[in-house]
């Protein structure tokens, strides 16, 4: 920024400081990039590239070799398991995690996302994209837009039917059931804006050619290698357990936190940490949840590669500890908990979304 400066004759303009929430953020900001937190740690993303693409490849051997066999269905359940980390690698690179280079990272999440778990990377960008510049943030967040599920009382209340205002009182018992259907969601969402001539995506036709390919040629495997009844049943598990683990990696993160008016303005530090929930765990939680268990750290630091999330989560919680900025974090059985049960309260109450202790927090910073 350039420095100001008086015409002659007159004082010199007083140096701007920064406001001290963006003073705060800057400091914490600074304490992780001395840690060497924020380097990229590309060797360690290239072997559980690596072993992924592994994994990948010895199903298939696998799928081969059984034949016409019901245990096909195990092969199915471990296929959906690995195309949820190959998900998650393409997230990461999406996020610029992998590589210096923005075009490097680019390709890495189509090859991994598209090529592998059948996902637009220009699509799933530009929806994550809003998500983090806004979390639960009423008509910013896309997470929290309109669908099965209603996520704040004022959607409940556009409900006019009486089986939409019974569904919206229980939704949270449907909650998990609905994620054996994510898949599909997701590869519906990523064909179609693929498809939308009037997208500005780059590389649109080139990312539709990879992901239309990529599910097509796995229906054909199916339908030629397996009876039809087994290969629904395959095609079936796969895709539930691929929706499943996406849902329940990215569910606990925020559902549940305050719900930020469209109108309300925090600063970056507040309106990232006082929205995201923590999930406790060891290495395996860190696996299954492809870090996204470490969500504050996560939306503190996008690009911090995911390997470096858990050294960084004592920083920022101590960090927040002494400026008094409320730190979530709760165990993975009880993150689920408190979905069903404010999924279920906010079709039973349509609720002031800011009941809840973080409420005064919130209201305190608004402008």
């Amino acid at each position: 920024m350039a420095t100001a400066v008086a015409p002659p004759g007159l004082p010199a303009p007083p140096t701007p400081t920064p406001h001290p929430t963006t003073a705060r953020f800057s400091e914490l900001l600074e304490e992780v990039r001395s840690r060497g937190l924020l380097e990229r740690r590309t060797g360690w993303y290239v072997l559980r590239i690596a072993a992924c693409v592994l994994a990948f490849a010895g199903l298939w051997v696998a799928f081969a070799l059984l034949g016409d066999s019901w245990w096909q269905l195990g092969v199915a359940a471990a296929m959906g398991a690995v195309l949820t980390q190959f998900g998650f690698l393409g997230h990461d690179a999406a996020h610029r995690q992998i590589f210096r280079s923005a075009a490097a990272n680019a390709w890495a999440a189509r090859l991994l996302a598209g090529g592998f778990a059948g996902l637009s990377y220009g699509w799933w960008r530009a929806k994550h994209n809003k998500h983090h510049q806004g979390p639960n943030q009423e008509n910013v967040d896309p997470d929290i837009a309109p669908g099965a599920l209603a996520f704040t009382p004022e959607i409940v209340q556009r409900r006019r039917t009486r089986f939409g205002r019974w569904f919206a009182a229980h939704q949270g018992w449907f909650f998990f059931p609905l994620l054996t259907l994510e898949g599909l969601n997701l590869h519906y969402a990523s064909v179609r804006t693929t498809m939308d001539r009037a997208s500005t995506q780059p590389w649109r036709r080139l990312e539709l050619a990879l992901v239309s390919a990529r599910l097509i040629g796995y229906v054909v495997v199916l339908l030629a290698a397996l009876p039809l009844g087994m290969a629904v049943a395959f095609f079936a598990v796969q895709m539930a357990v691929f929706g499943v683990m996406l849902g329940m990696s990215f569910a606990p993160n925020h559902k549940g936190m305050p719900i930020v008016p469209e109108a309300m303005r925090l600063d970056f530090l507040r309106r990232q940490v006082l929205v995201s929930r923590n999930v406790r765990g060891g290495p395996l939680v860190d696996v299954m949840m492809g870090g996204l268990n470490y969500q504050v750290e996560h939306h503190l630091f996008p690009s911090m590669p995911r390997g470096n999330l858990r050294k960084a989560q004592p920083i920022v919680r101590d960090y927040c500890a002494r400026h008094d900025i409320p730190y979530t974090e709760v165990g993975l059985g009880t993150s689920y908990r408190i979905v069903v049960e404010y999924l279920n309260d906010v079709g039973l109450r349509a609720r002031d979304p800011f009941d809840c202790p973080l409420a005064a927090q919130l209201r305190s910073v608004q402008d």
